[in-house]
């Protein structure tokens, strides 16, 4: 049997993945052992690369359900899922999650705030100690496109057919 190696540790293609995610699932465990996803939700680097092992964003007032902090108190395990469809990419990572009050650090609160957000409106930050990651086969990812996306892709085409539009006036 090969000796631990110890967690996986980001590289710099895993960090530049992660900073240009607006959102990704976040699967923990509830206390009938059963796994409970939720989708989290920002502005593009909303979730932060602390360093090789360690990822961690802001968590902001939400729907009140509260069931992913619930069980991670009961059980620090979560996995995280982190798609780019539009590339045909997926990253899986496993982790230790804590869930730590904003008001105990104010310091790393205002690292992960969002730009324009005040920190104020941080209640708590999620740290994740990273285990393991793996990259998934991208055969069956089927792409799709964010609004943003779809208005930067089309923009070009915009602007020509107003061109030939403004040209084909008399």
């Amino acid at each position: 049997m090969p000796p631990d190696t110890g967690p996986d540790e980001l590289g710099a293609q895993e960090e530049l993945f992660i900073q240009r995610r607006d959102s990704f699932y976040m699967a923990s465990v509830n206390d009938g052992d059963w796994p409970y996803i939720q989708h989290r939700g920002g502005p593009p680097g909303f979730l932060k690369c602390l360093d090789g092992h360690t990822l961690a964003f802001a968590d902001l007032a939400g729907n009140r359900q509260l069931l992913t902090t619930g069980n991670i108190k009961r059980s620090d395990r979560v996995a995280l899922f982190l798609m780019d469809y539009p590339r045909r990419e997926r990253l899986k990572i496993l982790g230790h999650a804590e869930i730590i009050p904003a008001r105990a650090d104010p310091a790393l609160a205002a690292s992960l705030a969002p730009e324009g957000l005040p920190v104020r409106l941080i209640e708590r930050i999620f740290r994740i100690r990273v285990v393991g990651y793996d990259w998934n086969c991208p055969k069956y990812i089927t792409p799709r496109f964010s609004a943003d996306e779809v208005e930067q892709i089309t923009a070009p085409l915009k602007r020509r057919i107003a061109e030939l539009e403004a040209a084909a006036q008399p």
